[in-house]
């Protein structure tokens, strides 16, 4: 049998020439032997076969394959008072920097930007793993200026009027709407508007494409881009317009019926939204997450909504 090495298979994963269905193969060999979790999972449903585990394991278990090693550091979900956090044990930070660099540059121009987030601050949010990228895309490439604004939107307004550099707004759905409807008016030239979605916790609920819509014409935008991510995952896909998101290639999405998870939903057709992430090489890399959604023939999916019975969730409620 051939030897798992995963400092060499990390580096394979973002290599251009990267056989993603052969290194998928790999890593649940890898990790169905050597994750005490998953390899139980398999055990129960008597099954070997690559199997998605359900993402309220992250709450239930320490999710680490090849034990025993140090977390660098631990992402936790927000949420309401009184639920149990998803806990995404990191064994290896520069992997979440270097993944979350790749993935943003995979639809974005590699070029600085002065980074301005509607988000809290490192200091207030740590453990969110979203916090945390936005952190080091300010280190790595943010322009000087670059910062978070949450409880302060004059200075935010003031900052992006007297900005002539490309700039990045980034933040939470609802503190991106609040914003502008107290500073609504022209972004500068190129300036790209993010959000992160997070659509319950805060008001009236708004399905993507009327936040969207609300934004666009408070900004005198043409469109505004997305980010999806989840504390579960090292790795994050991106809408450049229309809700539509696109994930990196070791990062991918497969459709499965709601209810019988061994059932790949055909392109056009909705069901869970499940992802193997190889760069979660250390933690879990098969999750099947509470989204419901579907696959588009270019190879985007939409994120329609939640499943019934999961909890309220997600970066939005940072904003609370």
């Amino acid at each position: 049998m051939k030897i798992f090495h995963p400092d060499t298979f990390k580096e394979a994963i973002f290599s251009p020439s990267a056989n993603i269905e052969s290194l998928i193969n790999q890593l649940w060999e890898y990790q169905s032997r050597h994750n005490a979790v998953v390899r139980r999972y398999c055990e129960l449903l008597e099954s070997s076969a690559q199997t998605f585990i359900p993402i309220e394991f992250f709450k239930q278990f320490e999710l680490k394959t090849a034990e025993p090693w140090e977390a660098a550091a631990i992402f936790e979900s927000s949420g309401t008072s009184g639920q149990k956090p998803s806990n995404h044990f990191v064994k290896d930070l520069n992997l979440y920097k270097r993944a979350a660099v790749a993935a943003f540059h995979q639809f974005f121009p590699q070029e600085p930007y002065k980074i301005l987030a509607l988000l809290p601050s490192y200091l207030e949010r740590g453990n969110s793993s979203l916090v945390y990228m936005v952190q080091h895309w300010m280190e790595h490439f943010g322009l000087a200026g670059s910062g978070f604004y949450l409880h302060d939107f004059a200075a935010l307004r003031k900052v992006i009027d007297e900005s002539e550099e490309p700039v990045l707004l980034i933040g939470v759905s609802f503190a991106l709407l609040d914003f502008a409807e107290a500073y609504p008016g022209s972004l500068p030239k190129g300036t790209i508007v993010m959000e992160t979605g997070g659509m319950k916790g805060r008001r009236e609920e708004l399905v993507r494409w009327e936040l969207h819509e609300r934004l666009c014409q408070a900004f005198k935008l043409p469109y505004i881009t997305s980010e999806y991510g989840m504390t579960e995952l090292m790795s994050q896909a991106y809408a450049l317009q229309g809700g539509r998101f696109f994930s990196p290639p070791w990062l991918k999405v497969v459709i499965t019926d709601i209810h019988l998870a061994e059932f790949i939903q055909k392109t056009g057709h909705i069901g869970r939204i499940n992802f193997i992430d190889l760069a979660n090489v250390h933690s879990c890399a098969f999750i099947a997450s509470d989204d419901i959604g579907r696959m588009h023939a270019d190879g985007s999916f939409e994120v329609l909504g939640r499943l019934d019975h999961a909890e309220m969730r997600g970066c939005s409620l940072m904003y609370l």
